[in-house]
């Protein structure tokens, strides 16, 4: 994307990580803010600028003009905070935007954008040589394919899905070590614990990570309960979390029984 600069487009069903593969991948939370406030006392690290990326969420009322100004002013503030940490030499060209030095823009929540707007996005991709890729829901992609003036400027889709069943092994067994327990699939308990979070959740990461922030609260709680009863102190990671093997699987049926 950033070295061909065409757009792309990236659908999926909520909760499988659109988002937060996009911010994951830019390092938004540590540069946004960074971006937005112009008294920030440093320049963001030169890591955090490396990938001259920008992701843009359009907000529910999004008329043209309100989306070409937020997009101009993130890819000024990008171009300061590069310029700082590194100066182009001169005589290198820039590229549009107001000279932006921004390669790569993600739009988050493109299906909110009007058609309109999205004409917005398009004009600013035809006149500058910047990146841009849009990430929405199904069916969004059916919906642009109506517009085939944006639409024949798409140079791949990708669609998003539910984790695979290696995956979801590879998480559960992440989420298994950060409750001090070991997940083993040939143990009856820990496979039967892995089938009814399959069954629950659908292999969908959001409602993984949900569930076991729920199993994390009641194992807090009922380690308290367990330190109580026996006048142990109750802060820091229970004990209580090693001995309880099989309670994950108990958990997890007294959620969503």
């Amino acid at each position: 994307m950033r070295r061909y600069r065409y757009i792309g487009l990236c659908y999926g069903p909520p909760g499988v990580g659109k988002t937060l593969s996009a911010r994951y991948y830019t390092q938004w939370d540590q540069l946004e803010p960074r971006l937005r406030d112009p008294f920030w006392a440093k320049a963001p690290p030169v890591e955090l600028l490396a990938r001259a990326t920008l992701v843009y969420t359009p907000a529910v009322a999004n008329a043209p003009t309100v989306v070409d100004k937020h997009l101009r002013f993130l890819c000024q503030s990008l171009t300061w905070a590069i310029d700082e940490v590194s100066p182009l030499d001169a005589g290198v060209p820039r590229r549009g935007v107001d000279h932006t030095r921004a390669e790569l823009i993600v739009v988050d929540e493109a299906d909110r954008l009007k058609m309109q707007s999205l004409e917005q996005l398009r004009d600013l991709y035809d006149r500058n040589t910047v990146g841009l890729v849009l990430i929405g829901m199904p069916g969004i992609e059916k919906r642009l394919a109506r517009y085939p003036q944006l639409y024949s400027r798409v140079g791949f889709v990708h669609q998003y899905r539910t984790l695979s069943v290696d995956e979801r092994r590879h998480i559960l067994a992440h989420k298994w070590e950060q409750l001090g327990l070991a997940l083993n699939p040939d143990d009856f308990t820990d496979a039967e614990a892995m089938a009814a979070i399959a069954r629950i959740t659908g292999g969908n990461f959001r409602l993984i990570q949900r569930l076991f922030t729920q199993v994390e609260r009641i194992l807090h709680g009922l380690a308290r309960i367990t330190g109580s009863a026996c006048g142990k102190p109750t802060s820091g990671t229970p004990a209580t979390y090693k001995r309880t093997v099989s309670l994950p699987r108990r958990v997890c049926g007294a959620l969503y029984a």
